[in-house]
């Protein structure tokens, strides 16, 4: 894409920094520097999308035609360090901007292939509301903006808020997670294939949740997408 003089002169007020390394980043890049993401800890599951470690996690609990992840995610590690800015530190744009980056390097292993709609797993209103956005509803954007895929917002939705899954095992995940979404417009993806958008699946307790509750619209194929994975 083109980059505009308005963006040049942008950039030159208000130069933009790389979420993860803090250096300037050059007319181009986006989010991150060139160098950072190379150096990403890329997971390559969209080359196998439905028997790898991440897929595996969704057997027998959530039938799925294929799971896959951008790269392996650790707390605290440098090169992952921009979620944690997208989601607490008030950047929301850096989930669009991973949404797009995502899209573009997936489209080559065609991950997006019959997929019908993009739905984001939501956040509890209260969360939402403290945090401004939700972070996957940020990703899906830049997806749907590469793929043209349409997002369907509002087709289920959070109860409550039990607490960051963050510190949490597997199966203090999975409790913390059940019984906590609803369908609300089951219409709008019946017979269709979904595309569930988490920004980091661990256990899948989260996606497991929201996407049995995807299935009840009848006809329905599912398929997970995160920005990152941990390896339990």
């Amino acid at each position: 894409m083109p980059i505009s003089f308005f963006s040049q002169i942008i950039d030159l007020i208000a130069p933009r920094a790389c979420a993860i390394c803090g250096r300037r980043l050059a007319q181009g890049e986006d989010a991150i520097c060139t160098i950072c993401n190379l150096h990403l800890p890329r997971t390559h599951f969209a080359q196998d999308p439905k028997e790898n470690e991440m897929a595996k996690l969704f057997w027998v609990q959530l039938p799925i035609e294929r799971a896959a992840a951008l790269m392996f995610y650790q707390p605290g590690l440098e090169s992952t360090r921009f979620i944690r800015r997208m989601k607490y530190e008030g950047h929301p744009e850096i989930g669009v901007h991973m949404g797009r980056l995502m899209a573009h390097e997936m489209s080559r292993d065609a991950f997006f292939s019959g997929i019908d709609v993009i739905v984001p797993v939501p956040l509890a209103p209260k969360r939402q509301r403290q945090r401004g956005y939700n972070q996957s509803m940020k990703i899906a954007e830049g997806l749907s903006q590469v793929t043209g895929i349409p997002i369907a917002e509002a087709v289920v939705s959070r109860k409550t808020f039990l607490g960051s899954q963050t510190q949490k095992g597997r199966w203090e995940r999975q409790a913390n997670v059940e019984k906590a979404f609803f369908l609300r417009d089951g219409n709008s993806i019946s017979g269709k294939h979904v595309l569930l958008v988490d920004d980091v699946v661990t256990t899948g307790a989260t996606a497991i949740a929201c996407g049995q509750q995807l299935i009840k619209a009848g006809h329905v194929k599912i398929s997970v997408l995160s920005l990152g994975f941990t390896k339990t």
